[in-house]
């Protein structure tokens, strides 16, 4: 299933959210209609998060089934929240520890800021229960809003080289596309957040990338 939504009138739902293919995590204060919404879209139990007094928590969470690496502003509530979902948590203490910006990841692989440190990506590795390799995508070091991956499918920037896409489809063991979401916008991960059973798609997205969005993820078969 796919939804163009917004959030409290903003299209970049990515960046206050993020999901697995049994939970998503949600920013708090939205309408409980929109909750509902999201929760029946990605086919998963919704849970509302807050990251360090903030809501931005797609750009501060990255998930797979296994475990949640966040930023280490995190407090001991939301590590517990994280925690009580069944996931292993970890937090980057690192310079560059936005970690739904820098992470990007499937149950397969995770592609990770070239500049994360060798002791972090090991813990990434281990938290999440997959072998990491450091990339970039369009030459971005910020992979996890440069594209958006599932079990089924990739998704990313458009000026992502022929490298960087064999790269992707490597790590993650799943056909990579490009495109854009929010009529032109190639940060891919600001405007979509996505499992293997839907996708949640800012409300500027046109049907042409909505195809394309469709195509990429699996969702026509």
């Amino acid at each position: 299933m796919l939804q163009l939504l917004d959030f409290n009138e903003n299209p970049n739902v990515g960046i206050y959210c993020r999901t697995n293919d049994s939970i998503v995590f949600l920013q708090q204060s939205l309408p409980k209609k929109t909750k509902r919404l999201v929760g029946e879209i990605l086919g998963v139990k919704v849970v509302e998060l807050c990251i360090a007094d903030s809501t931005i928590i797609g750009s501060l969470l990255t998930c797979n089934s296994s475990g949640a690496i966040v930023t280490a502003f995190t407090n001991k509530e939301t590590f517990l929240t994280l925690e009580q979902q069944g996931l292993r948590v970890f937090p980057i203490k690192d310079i560059i520890n936005a970690a739904g910006n820098d992470i990007l990841a499937n149950d397969y692989g995770a592609l990770v800021h070239p500049e994360l440190k060798t002791t972090t990506i090991k813990q990434i590795s281990n938290i999440l229960g997959v072998p990491v390799q450091k990339g970039t995508i369009a030459s971005l070091g910020t992979v996890g809003m440069a594209a958006v991956v599932t079990n089924k499918g990739c998704l990313c920037h458009p000026k992502a080289t022929d490298e960087e896409r064999q790269q992707l489809k490597k790590v993650f063991d799943v056909d990579v596309m490009i495109g854009t979401v929010n009529h032109g916008f190639p940060m891919i991960g600001s405007g979509l957040v996505a499992n293997t059973k839907g996708a949640i798609i800012g409300n500027m997205t046109t049907g042409i990338e909505m195809g394309r969005i469709e195509e990429a993820l699996g969702f026509l078969e």
